[in-house]
């Protein structure tokens, strides 16, 4: 077996997702990982993952921009947007590249939010108002009736245009009310079948981790790169 190609940058200026991501690829490695926020001006626009030790004079490396890459979620799918994603930052870093998109699909929302799922209530919109706006869609369905699942492609980009991609996927059911304080996004609703009956938010990390569509996709895209 051989070792993670490191450093990479991750093509997210979202913090709970980088954080995520670095959970992962630090199980499946068994070694530390520091990740860096790259920023123009106050926001990120993506991270750069390394070992602690290696990860100041990686930095170096990164060449200095004046803007942040300019990348439009347009794709139809998953994995066109993480493609898009990917492909913007390996552009402007020169590095290998790391994105994901991820989805989640209400059977009797007709499959939405899909890849709308960031901005289901509209540009800008928080993880809170997404999920309300999705109670709101599901007001009067069922318990057993709201059936989903939550998907995520992972994908590598490398300057060479190599691309290695990943998906991974857990069934469930969205709950009629949040619970727990754990994970981001539709996570305090999201019930999945393979557990005790808990959201993804309340449970720790590493727990949602082995089962979680991101989890999977995550571990799966690990374990290639290193083979």
């Amino acid at each position: 077996m051989g070792a993670l190609p490191l450093p990479f940058v991750l093509a997210t200026g979202n913090a709970d997702k980088a954080r995520e991501i670095n959970e992962i690829f630090v199980t499946e490695v068994d070694e530390p990982l520091a990740a860096y926020a790259l920023a123009v001006g106050p926001d990120a626009f993506g991270y750069l993952l390394d070992r602690p030790e290696a990860l100041a004079a990686s930095l170096a490396r990164v060449p200095a921009l004046q803007v942040a890459p300019d990348v439009e979620e347009t794709g139809a799918t998953l994995e066109e947007n993480a493609r898009i994603k990917a492909a913007g930052l390996c552009a402007a870093t020169h590095m290998l590249s790391i994105a994901d998109d991820t989805g989640l699909e209400v059977d009797a929302l007709e499959g939405a939010p899909g890849v709308y799922s960031a901005r289901y209530a509209g540009e800008g919109s928080t993880y809170a108002d997404n999920v309300a706006k999705l109670l709101r869609e599901l007001e009067g369905v069922y318990p057993k009736l709201r059936t989903a699942r939550f998907a995520t492609v992972a994908l590598a980009r490398w300057p060479d245009g190599r691309e290695l991609g990943m998906r991974g996927e857990v069934e469930g059911l969205i709950a009629s009310s949040p619970a727990g304080h754990n994970g981001f996004g539709y996570d305090p609703v999201f019930v999945p079948v393979e557990g005790d009956g808990r959201s993804f938010a309340e449970m720790a990390p590493a727990e949602k981790h082995a089962v979680s569509h991101r989890g999977r996709a995550f571990a799966k895209l690990a374990r290639a790169l290193i083979d």
